[in-house]
């Protein structure tokens, strides 16, 4: 990989972590409104983003009080819903991936592991309404915004 990709890479992975942890109330938790997830709609830019995400997440999850099991299922849902917004031609549904696949599989793991407080179908919905909430409220505007700006997307698509 080129060193300016890589550099692309990690910067988007810390971009992920520092609003992760930034606004840590409200991003951890089987109630969550994780900012940094408006950043899931990049890989309809660039394939790069797909492992600063993955990496990001990772990384952030280390301060989940979820642990270990955030720290596997939370960058496995990520990759999955980045590689599937990557290959998504109409803009409108591009957050549609990564609701879906953290609704399911992060429910699935807060339901579990919470499973006294919360259960399976409720953990899923929260996810799945805050995801809905992160993308369209902040991921389409920021799409919006990088589409009149696509241009430099595309010195790492190279």
């Amino acid at each position: 990989m080129k060193a300016k990709n890589l550099t692309f890479v990690a910067s988007i992975a810390s971009i992920y972590v520092v609003l992760t942890v930034l606004f840590a109330p409200i991003s951890y938790g089987w109630i969550q409104f994780r900012v940094s997830e408006a950043l899931t709609i990049l890989p309809f830019f660039t394939p790069l983003a797909i492992p600063g995400l993955t990496i990001g997440v990772l990384i952030a999850n280390i301060f989940s009080q979820a642990g270990i099991p955030d720290m596997i299922f939370g960058p496995l849902a990520t990759l999955i819903a980045a590689i599937m917004t990557s290959k998504i031609k109409n803009k409108w549904l591009v957050p549609i991936p990564p609701i879906l696949v953290n609704a399911i599989i992060i429910g699935i793991m807060l339901g579990v592991l919470f499973s006294s407080e919360i259960s399976i179908p409720l953990a899923i919905l929260w996810v799945g309404v805050g995801e809905f909430g992160v993308l369209y409220l902040l991921g389409m505007p920021l799409l919006l915004a990088l589409e009149k700006r696509k241009d430099i997307f595309e010195k790492y698509n190279d």
